[in-house]
């Protein structure tokens, strides 16, 4: 593989981000972590095309708020894509529910945000490999 350098320009507080950023991911250099960062993002932008991939749909919750899980079950039922699903109990106030997905990458971006997205849901994070 052939490497290219290039100079860059940042604002301090974007320098200083960066280098936190390596520090907390133990990159060796700003290289590195440069790379990672541009590999990330073209990554995340090829989710939003026809490339097929597996991945799955991690969701942090409060299991007492039920319109959230029948929310869930909800979205669920449109989406042929979902393979299985497991919900785990961390605590009484927090579940996780992971869900294994395989489809067309577009699609799968389309179900989790309709997931993440649901109000009261504390956190949520699709991750995706391609499959083909």
């Amino acid at each position: 593989m052939t490497v290219s350098r290039i100079g860059v320009s940042l604002e301090k507080d974007l320098l200083d981000a960066l280098d936190e950023y390596v520090k907390a991911n133990h990159f060796s250099n700003r290289s590195q972590a440069i790379r990672h960062l541009v590999n990330k993002n073209t990554i995340e932008q090829k989710w939003q095309c026809n490339n097929y991939v597996a991945g799955s749909v991690t969701l942090l919750y409060d299991p007492h708020r039920r319109e959230i899980q029948n929310q869930i079950s909800d979205i669920q039922i449109k989406y042929q894509e979902i393979l299985s699903t497991q919900r785990i109990i961390l605590d009484r106030a927090k579940h996780m529910e992971i869900i294994a997905v395989k489809g067309v990458a577009s699609r799968l971006t389309e179900l989790a945000d309709k997931l993440i997205t649901i109000k009261g849901m504390q956190a949520g994070k699709l991750t995706m490999s391609r499959a083909d």
